[in-house]
C-alpha cells in the first residue's frame, strides 16, 4: 500500500445524509439540516403515559455494561474494524484479532459558546468528512475510529447539536440555520420578522412547552426553560425540536449499525442536604439508552426513555404506568449546564422590551426560586435503591446540575471507567480557568484527585498522574498537546492515555468569556478555524510528525498487550509529548499568550476551514514509520 498519513488510514468514508430545509426559512445561501433523531415523544415537552414494554423496565447495577451498549459495541467494532484495517496491517499488529483493537474515545470540555466553538474545531479536524481532513498533516477519520464522544455543559451543546441533527457535519451546522449566535438566547431566533414579536413569540411557547410539563404533574425548575431556549440554538430554530429526546438517538438507523461514537452527556448531582458541589459528588451519564452512574453513591442505570416513571426499589410497580418524553433533548443538554441558568435570571439587565420581561418573569413566578441552580429529576429513577448504601435512596427527587461543578470539566468519568476498556482518550480543554478564560489543567487535575479519594466515590477508577497547575503553566503544557499516562505500570490500574488538547491561540484569540451571549459568524468560524489548528497543530507545520504521534498514542495500550516493541517514531514522540513527572510548582507569571500564527488568512482555503493557514506545508507521516 503506498504511504499515506496516519489518520487517511482509518477513514470510514460516512457519507453526510440527505438533509432539507425546516419550515420558515429560504434555501438560499444556508445547507439546511434534517434528520434530527427521530420525534418520538408523545406529546412534545409534556412526559405522558404510554405502554409498557412486555418486560417492564427497572433499574440495573451498574456492575457491568448494559446489554444494549456490549451488542452495540461488537457492531460499531466492526466498523472500526474497517476504519482501521489498513493501519493496523501495516503496524503488523492485530491482523485478525478485533478484541485488540484500540478503544478510542474523545471528550469535549465544558465552557459555553466557547466550548462548543473551540471543541466544533476539533471535531471538525477528526472528521474524514470535512474537505481535504484526511490529506497529509491532517487527523480525518479519528472521529469515525472512535467508540465514544462525550461533553459536559457546553461540550454537551456540541453533541446535542451533532446527534439530534443525525449526526451532522460542522460544515452543515455552520452553514445554518441552526448555529445562528448573533442573536442572543434571550432574545430567541430571528424568523423573519420584528424581533420583540418574535421574542414575545418565543418566550410564549417555552412557557407553554413548560407548563404542560408541570400540569402532568412533575416538578419544573428553571433548567426546563434553559434546556427549551438552547433548543432553539442546538436543534431547530423552528420549534427548537420539540419532539426530541436523547434516548430517540438509540432508534436510528445509522446508530444501530454502529456508523458513528455513542454520545455521552455528563452532569453532576447534588448531595441531599448539600448547596455546593464537591469533588466527593456523584457524576451521572445520559447515554441513548441510559441515565445513571457508576459512583458507588447510586451504583445503577434506568431506561431513558421511561424516565419519569416512578420506579421503586428499582422496579417499576404494576400499579404505575411507564412515563415517556421526559428525556427531552434540550432537557438533558440544560441539565448539563445549569451554570448559564444565570443567563435568565438576568433578562431584567437586558435591553428586552419590558412586556417580553413581564412574560419570563410570569414563567419565573411558577417556579421554585430555592432552585434556579438545578434540574429537577422527580421522580427520582433510584428511589429506595440500594438503601443500605445509597444516600439517594430515601430522597424523592433528584438535584442535578451542571456537569462541570465539581471541577472536572472535561467529562472523563463515563471513558475511564473500566468497563469500557478505553485505550486513549483526546480531551478537548476549553476551560476558563484564568482570569483570561484560558485553561490550565483543573480539570485534569481535579479527575486524577477524585481517583485518589479515600472516600470511594472512585469506584477504584484509575487515572493518569497529573501535575498542579502552576506546573501546567510553567512548563508550557496549557498551551500546547501532552500526552499523560504513557506508562500503565505507574498507574494503581487499568486507564486510558490522556492525549490533552487545551485551546491556545493559533490564528486568533479563542478565549471568549464562558458567559458571553452573541458571537456572530465571523467570530464564530473563526474560532471553530483555530480548534482545528489546535487539534491538528496546525495541520502539522508545528511537527511534522504530529498525525505519527497521534497514532502512537491510539496504539500505545495495545503495543502494551501485545508485548511488541516501541517502534522508533513511537519513541520519539513520547519523548517529545509524555508528562515525564517533571514539576515547577512556582508561582508563574500571568499566562496571556499572543496569536501563534500572526498572519493567518482566514479565506486562504477556500472549502475547507476559514481561517487556517494561508501556506499548508505538506507533512507526510507515513503508516511504515510505525512498523
Amino acid at each position: 500500500m503506498k504511504s499515506t498519513t496516519l489518520i487517511t488510514s482509518l477513514v470510514l468514508g460516512v457519507l453526510p445524509g440527505v438533509i432539507a430545509a425546516p419550515p420558515g426559512f429560504e434555501p438560499e445561501n444556508i445547507v439546511p439540516i434534517v434528520g434530527r433523531a427521530l420525534p418520538d415523544a408523545p406529546d412534545g415537552y409534556t412526559p405522558t403515559s404510554v405502554s409498557c414494554p412486555a418486560s417492564r423496565p427497572s433499574v440495573r447495577s451498574a456492575a457491568e455494561l448494559s446489554s444494549n451498549e456490549t451488542d452495540w459495541l461488537k457492531t460499531r467494532r466492526e466498523k472500526s474494524l474497517d476504519a482501521m484495517k489498513d493501519f493496523l496491517a501495516m503496524s503488523r499488529l492485530h491482523k485478525s484479532n478485533a478484541s485488540n483493537l484500540p478503544n478510542i474515545g474523545i471528550a469535549v470540555s465544558g465552557g459555553g459558546y466557547r466550548a462548543l466553538m473551540c471543541g466544533a474545531g476539533a471535531i471538525k479536524a477528526f472528521d474524514s468528512r470535512t474537505e481535504n481532513a484526511t490529506t497529509s498533516g491532517h487527523l480525518g477519520g479519528l472521529l469515525q475510529s472512535a467508540t465514544y464522544v462525550a461533553g459536559l455543559s457546553g461540550g454537551s451543546w456540541l453533541l446535542g447539536s451533532i446527534y439530534i441533527n443525525n449526526f451532522t457535519t460542522i460544515d452543515q451546522l455552520q452553514s445554518g440555520p441552526v448555529w445562528e449566535f448573533e442573536n442572543s438566547i434571550l432574545e430567541g431566533p430571528d424568523t423573519g420578522g420584528l424581533q420583540i414579536l418574535d421574542s414575545a413569540s418565543y418566550y410564549k411557547d417555552i412557557a407553554e412547552a413548560v407548563e404542560g410539563k408541570k400540569k402532568a404533574g412533575f416538578d419544573t425548575t428553571i433548567t426546563d426553560i434553559w434546556g427549551r431556549a438552547l433548543s432553539y440554538q442546538m436543534f431547530n430554530s423552528s420549534n427548537g425540536g420539540l419532539d426530541y429526546t436523547w434516548s430517540s438517538i438509540a432508534k436510528t438507523s445509522d446508530f444501530q449499525d454502529g456508523n458513528y461514537p455513542m454520545p455521552l452527556v455528563v452532569a453532576d448531582g447534588r448531595n441531599p442536604g448539600e448547596l455546593v458541589v464537591g469533588s466527593n459528588s456523584t457524576v451521572y451519564e445520559f447515554n441513548p439508552w441510559e441515565f445513571g452512574t457508576f459512583d458507588p453513591t447510586i451504583y445503577g442505570f434506568v431506561p431513558l426513555e421511561f424516565l419519569g416513571s416512578r420506579f421503586d426499589g428499582g422496579s417499576l410497580p404494576q400499579n404505575e404506568s411507564c412515563i415517556s418524553g421526559y428525556d427531552s433533548a434540550g432537557f438533558v443538554i440544560g441539565t448539563s449546564s445549569t451554570l448559564f441558568n444565570q443567563f435568565l435570571l438576568q433578562i431584567n439587565t437586558t435591553s428586552l422590551p419590558s412586556f417580553v420581561k413581564d412574560v419570563f418573569t410570569d414563567i419565573l413566578f411558577s417556579l421554585d426560586q430555592s432552585d434556579n441552580d438545578i434540574a429537577s429529576y422527580d421522580p427520582n429513577p433510584f428511589y429506595h435503591y440500594n438503601n443500605d448504601s445509597s444516600p439517594y435512596a430515601k430522597q424523592t427527587a433528584l438535584d442535578v446540575v451542571d456537569g462541570g461543578e465539581d471541577l472536572q470539566n472535561i467529562p472523563l468519568h463515563p471513558l475511564i471507567q473500566p468497563e469500557r476498556h478505553v485505550d486513549v482518550v483526546f480531551a478537548v480543554d476549553a476551560s476558563a480557568d484564568n482570569t483570561w478564560s484560558w485553561p490550565n489543567g483543573t480539570a485534569l487535575v481535579a479527575t486524577y484527585e477524585r481517583s485518589l479519594n479515600s472516600s470511594g466515590i472512585g469506584n477504584n477508577t484509575a487515572f493518569p498522574a497529573i501535575p498542579d497547575v502552576n506546573t501546567f503553566i510553567n512548563l508550557g503544557l496549557n498551551s500546547r498537546p501532552t500526552f499523560f499516562g504513557c506508562n500503565s505500570s505507574n498507574m494503581t490500574g487499568p486507564a486510558p492515555i490522556i492525549v490533552y488538547l487545551p485551546n491556545s491561540p493559533y490564528t486568533t484569540f479563542s478565549n471568549e468569556t464562558t458567559f458571553t451571549l452573541t458571537t456572530d459568524n465571523d467570530v464564530r468560524d473563526d474560532i471553530i478555524a483555530n480548534g482545528y489548528e489546535v487539534a491538528t497543530m496546525a495541520n502539522s507545520t508545528r511537527d511534522g510528525n504530529w498525525t505519527a504521534c497521534v497514532g502512537c498514542a491510539i496504539l500505545s495500550r495495545s503495543f502494551e498487550r501485545t508485548g511488541t516493541t516501541l517502534p522508533d517514531i513511537c519513541n520519539t514522540c513520547f519523548s517529545n509529548y509524555c508528562w515525564d513527572g517533571t514539576l515547577n510548582s512556582t508561582n508563574p507569571s500571568t499566562y496571556a499568550p499572543s496569536v501563534l500564527i500572526a498572519q493567518a488568512d482566514n479565506s486562504a482555503i477556500a472549502g475547507l476551514v476559514p481561517g487556517m493557514l494561508s501556506t499548508v506545508i505538506a507533512a507526510s507521516v507515513a503508516l511504515s514509520t510505525l512498523v
